[in-house]
């Protein structure tokens, strides 16, 4: 009886995979707000259909919603602030360190963009850059903590998950500027507003020495990641980064061919 209900479980995961493909748009949702998760769609059965709690699916799906149409917060008579903190558990600490992923983000060329378009057509390639991102975010299972001028901290609970969603980013880069990415883990205290510890300042470090459709990635990112399907890495190099004591290994991550 096992083995036929685990046949059974395995030939409607097999048909559930077979139909997202047919219909992108609804597997991208269901990926969106964790429905379902990346490692089940690429090996269906043989993993959790999805680990998201249903209040972090709610939080994703309220956010996505205000995203695309922001007149729909009021009509829940609810504030941004209250809808998005009621979420995000996994990424929450009671000033206890936890294990997070942080990428950061920048727009190289920015200021000399708004300086000649203006801050009109700056705020708008902001707006339309930001618009890009929430899904890919989401859909790697983080959330974005903060803005900061054209760059964004990002946090994540899957290592893997954050290289990936680096590499999205790069790719979705606004034009006619490019996007670089610095990705490092480690263990720091969380709340819903921020991120403190070593690792943030380490990852801003990173993104400040990648260039333009870079993403850099720590060694310790890689090693706590594993095996990493889709994501080619350079060889290893060894950088001195400001105000960090010790000589940071990082490799360049990309999307394999």
């Amino acid at each position: 009886m096992p083995s036929a209900i685990a046949s059974l479980n395995s030939l409607v995961a097999e048909r559930l995979a077979d139909l997202l493909d047919h219909d992108p748009e609804f597997r991208d949702t269901a990926l969106e707000v964790g429905v379902i998760d990346q490692r089940w769609l690429e090996k269906p059965g043989s993993q959790p259909l999805s680990r998201v709690p249903p209040i972090e699916v709610m939080r994703r799906f309220l956010e996505r919603a205000v995203e695309r149409r922001p007149s729909s917060l009021a009509r829940l008579g609810l504030t941004t602030l209250q809808v998005l903190s009621a979420g995000g558990e996994a990424l929450k600490g009671d000033e206890a360190q936890t294990a997070v992923t942080v990428v950061f983000t920048d727009l190289e060329g920015f200021t000399g963009y708004t300086a000649e378009q203006g801050d009109a057509a700056a705020l708008e390639l902001l707006a339309e850059h930001h618009r890009a991102v929430g899904p890919i975010v989401r859909r790697w299972g983080g959330r974005v903590v903060k803005r900061l001028g054209d760059g964004l901290m990002l946090a994540f609970t899957e290592p893997e998950y954050a290289v990936r969603a680096a590499i999205e980013l790069v790719d979705a880069q606004p034009e006619p500027l490019r996007l670089r990415a610095g990705v490092h883990t480690g263990k720091l205290v969380v709340t819903k507003e921020d991120l403190v510890g070593h690792a943030v300042n380490v990852a801003a470090r990173i993104t400040d020495i990648a260039k333009g459709g870079q993403v850099l990635v720590s060694r310790e990112v890689v090693e706590a990641a594993g095996e990493m399907p889709g994501v080619t890495l350079s060889k290893p190099s060894r950088k001195r980064v400001k105000g960090v004591p010790e000589s940071v290994s990082v490799y360049r991550a990309s999307a394999a061919a």
